[in-house]
This record gives C-alpha cells, structure tokens and sequence, in this order.
C-alpha cells in the first residue's frame, strides 16, 4: 500500500483530520492521535500491548514495535508498502477504534 493509499484511507475512517505533531503527519480521531507517518518507510499505529502481540506474531515481516516505552505500550510500527492491504486496513482501523470515542466505534473486524 503507497502512503497515498494508505492515507486516504485513513482519512476516510469517521471524524479523522490530518495534523502534525513535532514536524510528523499525525491522524486523530476527535484530538486523539491514532497513527502517525513518520516517514517514507513505515506509519506507526497505535494498539494497545495485546493487539500489539497478535499483530507481531501473525504479521511478523511488516510490523515491529516502536522501540523504547512507546512501543511497550503498543506502539506499533507497520511497514505498509509490503504488507497486506487487507491487514494494514484492520491495524488502522484498530488503532482509530483504540482512540475514538465509543459513539463512533465501527463494526469490529
């Protein structure tokens, strides 16, 4: 998935904008941040530490976590350009439901 693509997705997930946060194309959901695009090979999600496992042991080529105590709190990063869209999709849509307020909550996957 391009970081075209995968924005644009992002941005179509209910009330999401785009910010910045310390020069760092963040997306938020009602001011809370749920992904961030720090640069050209990776977007960071963020899940909580047992989404994060699963996703470590199922995806174990595409994710990794954010090293330092971000990352031990599910800070997740995503090598989206070679995953699988469909994974990637269900990362981001966990994270924005990790952030947003339960009256937007989306189906779960």
């Amino acid at each position: 998935m391009t970081d075209e693509d995968l924005v644009s997705f992002a941005l179509g997930l209910p009330e999401t904008t785009e910010g910045s946060h310390f020069a760092t194309r963040d997306f938020r959901v009602r001011g809370k941040i749920f992904m961030t695009l720090p640069g050209p090979d990776f977007c960071v999600v963020k899940l909580t530490a047992d989404q994060q496992q699963m996703a470590l042991a199922t995806m174990q080529n595409h994710v990794a976590a954010v090293p330092g105590g971000w990352g031990l709190k599910g800070s997740t990063r995503l090598f989206h350009h070679a995953a699988d869209s469909d994974e990637i999709r269900t990362l981001v849509r966990r994270a924005w439901r990790n952030a947003a307020p339960r009256s937007l909550a989306l189906p779960e996957d």
